[in-house]
């Protein structure tokens, strides 16, 4: 309860100021990650994250033709481009990202009686590496990894099957895409 103690007053007010002065200190340390921050070290007129971002040429994705991980792969890649280009046009490249990946499916619910999988878990494991194009050099090395599941209603419904993996390996593309993507924009903006 609020007392008329002048002495209560004053604290209360001293404590008010301390917490504004030390928000107002601290305002100035943050910044959207994806803003117009001068990136390190970038050597360019491209000031933004978001502008080198646009820089980065993603190649393609090797798997092998006509498999479901050749489909994966360039979902993937579209992701990736993007992710990094925000939709619009890309820009003259800075950076190369070589991609590779390995992908796998665990069943996590077998049914006892027929032996058919209920639920699986579909996992993509990727490598990435960030090249520099002026100097050939190798910018940044990173892994990532997702695991998504998914559900196979009923015995019958077989083309429920595949469409159920396929829905849970682009949604785990997504995930790696987006992952990517704030690990390179940190490393621009840390310059490490």
């Amino acid at each position: 309860m609020w007392s008329h103690d002048p002495r209560a007053a004053l604290s209360r007010f001293i404590r008010f100021a301390a917490i504004a002065m030390l928000a107002a200190l601290t305002s100035a340390c943050f910044q959207p990650l994806y803003g117009d921050r001068t990136v390190v070290g970038s050597g360019t007129e491209r000031e933004s994250v978001r502008d080198v971002l646009a820089a980065i040429e993603v190649d393609q994705i090797a798997a092998p033709r006509g498999t479901p991980e050749a489909r994966l792969a360039v979902d993937m890649r579209n992701h990736l481009i993007f992710a990094l280009t925000g939709g619009g046009p890309a820009a003259a490249p800075l950076y190369r990202l070589n991609v590779r990946m390995v992908t796998q499916r665990n069943a996590i619910i077998v049914d006892i009686q027929t032996g058919r999988t209920e639920a699986e878990i579909a996992g993509v494991d990727v490598t990435f590496t960030l090249i520099r194009l002026a100097t050939g050099k190798v910018a940044l090395n990173g892994t990532t990894f997702a695991r998504v599941s998914s559900d196979i209603p009923g015995l019958q419904q077989r083309f429920a099957r595949s469409r159920a993996q396929r829905d849970a390996e682009e949604r785990a593309g997504r995930v790696i895409a987006d992952q990517i993507r704030a690990r390179l924009a940190s490393h621009l903006v840390a310059g490490t």
